[in-house]
């Protein structure tokens, strides 16, 4: 599977700990090979975020992406719960 970041994620990145980005690159290579591992809680979204998915990178930190085709996608946004969903 082919992955890139889209803009937004990576000024989100960028001011994640040193910690919270080495869970998300392990998260990253579990879903890679495993994209329905139970750690990721992989599931689709709805309303505003239609069309996107999440996965659990650790803790309250969530990532979402978006299919571009079957073997590539986007990550567009990461954050806790609370940041991405308001609650």
């Amino acid at each position: 599977m082919r992955f890139r970041t889209h803009p937004v994620f990576d000024k989100e990145y960028a001011k994640l700990r040193a910690g919270e980005k080495t869970r998300f690159k392990i998260r990253r290579e579990l879903f890679s090979g495993q994209p329905f591992h139970p750690l990721l809680h992989n599931h689709p979204l709805h309303g505003p975020y239609d069309g996107f998915w999440s996965i659990n990178v650790g803790g309250d930190l969530r990532a979402l992406y978006k299919h571009e085709t079957n073997d590539s996608i986007v990550f567009s946004r990461i954050g806790t719960h609370h940041e991405l969903f308001g609650s």
